[in-house]
């Protein structure tokens, strides 16, 4: 996609240097535009949880990428299996909601059997992790392609007027290396000539729909209005709002959703007001080994002071301030999980599925084999 006017990924490979691995800040956004680089293992793991890189699909390609890295710092005196086994269990420690990492990671992980000899470890992981990365973009094209369908039926509904669309945290191409999820289909319906407006949830406690969906939309031309993570109710009373669409951090299999926590609110609100709520994800993000979302996905706590203190731009310096009392007990969930029965349906790059036992099962196809 496009940013400061040239196009970028949100992940990728130094071409003149393969032990680098390079990353946009997205901690830095939308105040700064800063290129990251990661040389080592900690530093992947560091950037992960310090959410440097942040969002399902492209944490997943980091972790793929530090299993790569992780290849590099082997040593003649090194047990590589057991240095790989190492670095896998510590990557995927560091944020446990989203599947997408402990997927990637298990995935290059697959590829390094123990019959392989040491010196292939190297390029078949970068293989891999590449793999990984290209995958996970063109399922966000197709993505964008369904959801599309669901965008152009709306303005045909509303003679060509602009389709609201109300989203939460991001679920853009920072998110997912390119394209994005939710960002996808309306980055399409955008060139396509369709009118297009997008509610953006600040998205307390970080605020990455103020600082980065907004952001994104900004730089693609793509109108939007930033609206307090508690207007989306009232906007679907008052019947501003045609389509609620976001995205997962893990999709289990009976259709439950964990994505950015007050996802669960909006999915309420829009299910009390008919709106239609759409989950919108590739197929890397489904994890058929947890059967009830709300007793089985892990929900991470971050820290408090995540919550106690807000970050932003203050005499040209990204600056903390302190929103409380200076002794106030605070909580940070990360995530929620939102039930089946408030979603309509899933955009993935396979199709529009609704959210229905027997169409959650194709969705699952593969992975149930």
């Amino acid at each position: 996609m496009r940013a400061v006017n040239k196009n970028y990924k949100s992940i990728w490979l130094d071409k003149s240097d393969p032990g680098i691995v390079r990353a946009i800040n997205q901690k830095r956004l939308p105040f700064f535009f800063e290129i990251c680089e990661f040389r080592t293992v900690d530093d992947i793991f560091n950037a992960i949880k310090e959410m440097t890189i942040r969002g399902a699909p492209v944490i997943g390609a980091a972790g793929a990428f530090g299993i790569y890295l992780a290849t590099l710092e082997m040593t003649s005196t090194t047990n590589p299996y057991k240095h790989l086994e190492n670095a896998a269990r510590y990557l995927i420690s560091c944020r446990p909601t989203a599947v997408n990492l402990a997927w990637a990671v298990d995935h290059v992980m697959k590829k390094l059997e123990k019959n392989i000899p040491v010196q292939s470890l190297t390029a078949i992981a970068l293989k891999a992790a590449l793999e990984i990365c290209e995958d996970e973009e063109e399922s966000c094209r197709k993505i964008g392609i369904n959801g599309l369908k669901i965008i152009e039926k709306i303005s045909r509904k509303k003679n060509k007027k602009p389709v609201n669309i109300l989203t939460h945290c991001n679920a853009g191409w920072l998110a997912c290396i390119d394209y994005g999820t939710v960002t996808a289909p309306v980055y399409l319906a955008h060139e396509k000539g369709i009118q297009v407006h997008v509610w953006v949830d600040e998205t307390r406690p970080l605020n990455q729909g103020a600082r980065l969906t907004a952001w994104e939309l900004g730089q693609a031309g793509v109108p939007y209005t930033l609206i307090t993570d508690n207007a989306g109710g009232h906007l679907m009373q008052h019947g501003m709002v045609d389509i609620v669409m976001v995205g997962s951090d893990r999709t289990v299999r009976n259709g439950d959703v964990a994505n950015k926590i007050g996802t669960y609110l909006k999915a309420l609100a829009a299910f009390e007001n008919n709106i239609p709520f759409y989950s919108v994800f590739p197929s890397s993000t489904l994890d058929p080994d947890i059967s009830d979302g709300l007793s089985g996905i892990p929900v991470e706590e971050r820290d408090p002071e995540e919550v106690t203190t807000v970050t932003g731009l203050a005499g040209g310096k990204m600056e903390s301030v302190r929103i409380c009392p200076e002794n106030s007990v605070a909580v940070n969930y990360a995530f929620d999980v939102t039930p089946v029965k408030y979603i309509t349906g899933f955009i993935t790059e396979k199709g529009i599925y609704k959210a229905e036992e027997k169409e959650i099962t194709k969705m699952f196809a593969d992975k149930l084999k």
